[in-house]
């Protein structure tokens, strides 16, 4: 019986990004406020579209923006481009053998008083 070394072709898989999308079912949403994904707001006077308007064009975001006056207003898409979320950044742990930040002197692990 002789060994045969199969081809690396026969062997990877196809694993490309757009495999990965029908595989898992789930596309990366665009980010807010360009145009494939433009922020969507609701004003109930002409003077608040036109603010709104203003503050969108001037940093270059696209939008969609509905003047119905019998529905409450809704600018959240405005408020979370303006007030990115930032990711929150974990503290670093005291290690168990590092002195006791209570300032006991003793190791971490035998303090008592923090």
């Amino acid at each position: 019986m002789a060994n045969k070394t199969p081809e690396l072709d026969k062997m990877r898989t196809n694993v490309g990004t757009g495999n990965r999308t029908r595989t898992f079912g789930v596309k990366k949403p665009a980010r807010l406020g360009t145009a494939e994904n433009p922020a969507v707001v609701n004003v109930q006077s002409e003077a608040r579209f036109k603010e709104v308007a203003a503050t969108l064009e001037e940093h270059g975001w696209k939008y969609r923006i509905a003047l119905e006056p019998e529905k409450p207003e809704d600018v959240s898409d405005l408020q979370r481009l303006l007030n990115p979320v930032r990711p929150i950044r974990a503290e670093k742990k005291v290690g168990r053998n590092e002195p006791c930040p209570c300032g006991s002197g003793k190791k971490s692990k035998h303090c008592r008083d923090h």
